[in-house]
């Protein structure tokens, strides 16, 4: 908890100082700029894209793991107050049976486990099988995690 009593927001900034982070600056404002239909944003003149950069979403992803088995309606209002968008949830919870993954890939060198939302409203894990050992190793140079932790 911080001075507010308020909890810890489920993010955080990614070290921009730190070597070999790359966040994909450019080219947001430079597709927009010579179309024929004038923007609000070219109107203005502001060049801020519209990508969003720089925010780690791990401490929601252990948040969701650590509720599997809970009741899914909790779950989801303290993970959106504690988010400043409620978008990053839904890469790992799937709202219905056909967008159901066993894994998803975070990054490149990051894996979570697949969650889903079952009949009762209850946060379900999509494999409960699924191992580090299953998972393919896209490089050999880099650190590979499964749920927060290096295999």
């Amino acid at each position: 908890m911080n001075r507010n009593n308020q909890k810890e927001p489920l993010f955080r900034k990614v070290n921009t100082k730190a070597r070999n982070v790359h966040h994909n600056f450019g080219g947001d404002f430079k597709y927009s700029r010579n179309k024929k239909q004038e923007t609000l944003e070219q109107a203005k003149g502001t060049m801020y894209g519209k990508k969003e950069r720089g925010l780690d979403y791990t401490p929601l992803f252990k948040f969701l793991l650590s509720k599997v088995g809970s009741e899914w309606n909790e779950i989801f209002s303290e993970a959106k107050s504690r988010l400043d968008k409620t978008e990053p949830i839904f890469w790992l919870v799937a709202l219905n049976q056909n967008e159901k993954e066993d894994f998803v890939r975070i990054s490149e060198s990051t894996y979570f486990s697949g969650m889903y939302i079952d009949d009762e409203g209850i946060l379900q894990l999509t494999n409960l099988t699924l191992k580090p050992a299953d998972l393919k190793h896209y490089c050999d140079c880099c650190t590979h995690t499964f749920n927060g932790t290096v295999y």
